[in-house]
């Protein structure tokens, strides 16, 4: 059962005593973590209580040092210090037990963090016996993404989320409404508006685990050394995956996040977080990436979902368009394949496409696709034998002709709420930068991609240690710009001594 959790204003007391009697005669041994203890003064570890409670069982011994703990991984993430040194750390620096709010005598059994982290994040990863799969061979092109290994998923998802359905079975669903405590602070602070545009994109978080797992049979021993047996992995749940960055596979989670950015504080913030399989595809993660933002923050409202171009798809727009939200999408430029969204072709008002010729083209039957529906048109010269112009020239040199498709009903895709080239278009893309220095942040500052961490459930956890700790230091900005935190204030007693 959760045990005594002490209030944050205990804490903030037992702090200032501590720090400002230790250090009366040594302030520059304060300056040097004023970052993280500015931090964990700030972070109200009392919000953080009724999210935590169905961690624990209502009977049986009580757990201790709860808000504490939590207070550990912060500063350990934001020091980018490795948790099996973290023991020893706490036990020979007063300053850091102190400002996680613990005594010597005090400090939990290393066993205490990775309980913590299994109770919130509930993933069986013991290493299990699978089947080998090697690096796959086939290189994609600059830009490209694994396809969807199924076909028309995206739609099926949209249609059951259309119809009420709540995305609420995961494993990391507590992680995320921890989270949620943390945003709605920013909420309040004024750096994530009620009313905001939000900005999805996937990055590539390799695990610490080896991809070739550890052999269990007789066949090297045998002579047999490319055998297909199964073997043992500690990271069962990592798969291989495609960078389209860097251009090359990688083994471990896809970690898809949606971010904010706040134009007048100039301050980028992520507001949702998730980690998948490694060979999923963004535009599955986007959707129910959406779904479960809008059941985790039912008082917020996304008014612009924006996007690159793994989310161009007719079911992601008639999501977004279902409960409201504006599209900013890049268009998926590989599938030139279909002339459908080409200039040079223009659709009169009854409908009826005109080539550049001039040619009213010909009717050729309906096509009812999974993921979308469409008239379908072809060049006028080749159905009816009409002879070749200037125009013809630049147009398709195939025998077919040149085929176009028109939609049954308004075209969600090529004619957004906000159209297409328009300036509030183009200021509105530029605002997806902010996940991409989301991922950055995440992943470099603070360490999360070089610390060979392995396990879906660490590295979801750490993840989310990453993003509390941008939200604190964009809410320390605030509070300090506000006079509301001075930490010299605080600490003058010390600072002064």
């Amino acid at each position: 059962m959760l045990g005594h959790w002490r209030p944050h204003a205990d804490y903030q007391q037992f702090v200032l005593d501590q720090l400002c009697f230790k250090f009366r005669f040594d302030p520059g041994s304060l300056l040097e973590y004023r970052d993280i203890i500015s931090k964990l003064w700030i972070f109200n570890t009392d919000l953080l209580y009724e999210a935590m409670l169905p961690c624990y069982s209502p009977l049986g011994r009580p757990a201790i040092f709860q808000p504490e703990i939590f207070r550990v991984f912060i500063a350990m993430v934001h020091l980018r210090i490795p948790m099996r040194n973290w023991v020893s750390k706490l036990e020979n620096n007063f300053v850091l037990r102190t400002i996680c709010g613990l005594r010597r005598s005090e400090i939990p059994p290393i066993g205490a963090f990775y309980d913590f982290v299994s109770r919130i994040v509930r993933i069986d990863e013991r290493p299990k016996l699978k089947s080998f799969k090697r690096k796959p061979r086939k290189k994609l092109k600059q830009g490209e993404k694994l396809p969807p290994r199924r076909p028309g998923v995206v739609a099926k998802i949209v249609k059951a989320v259309k119809k009420g359905k709540r995305l609420n079975h995961r494993p990391e669903l507590i992680l995320q409404k921890i989270f949620a405590v943390v945003v709605r602070e920013s909420v309040k602070l004024g750096l994530v508006g009620e009313t905001f545009s939000a900005s999805g994109d996937g990055t590539c978080i390799p695990t610490g685990a080896s991809s070739y797992g550890k052999r269990v049979c007789e066949c090297k021993s045998n002579g047999i050394y490319n055998c297909d047996c199964k073997r043992k992995f500690s990271d069962p749940n990592a798969t291989w995956g495609w960078d389209s960055y860097n251009e090359c596979y990688f083994y471990g989670y896809m970690g898809y996040f949606l971010s904010t950015y706040n134009k007048d504080l100039r301050i980028d913030l992520p507001v949702y977080i998730r980690l998948v399989e490694g060979r999923r595809h963004d535009s599955i993660s986007a959707v129910v990436a959406l779904a479960e933002f809008r059941n985790l923050h039912p008082e917020l409202t996304m008014d612009t979902f924006i996007s690159d171009s793994a989310s161009d798809n007719n079911a992601t727009y008639e999501l977004l368009d279902f409960w409201g939200i504006d599209a900013v999408i890049a268009l998926n430029k590989t599938n030139s394949g279909n002339f459908w969204y080409k200039s040079e072709v223009k659709v009169n008002d009854n409908g009826v496409p005109i080539c550049a010729a001039g040619y009213k083209m010909v009717y050729s039957g309906k096509c009812v696709e999974v993921h979308r529906s469409r008239y379908k048109w072809r060049c006028a010269r080749v159905v009816k034998g009409a002879e070749r112009c200037a125009a013809c020239d630049g147009c398709s040199p195939k025998e077919y002709g040149r085929v176009f498709y028109t939609p049954f009903d308004n075209d969600l895709r090529l004619h957004p709420n906000i159209p297409r080239h328009s300036a509030e278009y183009k200021l509105k893309m530029n605002e997806r930068t902010a996940a991409e220095r989301i991922n950055n942040t995440i992943l470099n500052t603070y360490g999360v991609e070089d610390s060979k961490t392995r396990g879906k459930k660490r590295i979801s956890f750490f993840t989310t240690m990453a993003a509390i700790n941008i939200h604190l230091d964009a809410q320390l900005a605030v509070l300090s710009a506000k006079k509301i935190f001075d930490f010299d204030a605080i600490f003058k007693q010390a600072l002064c001594a």
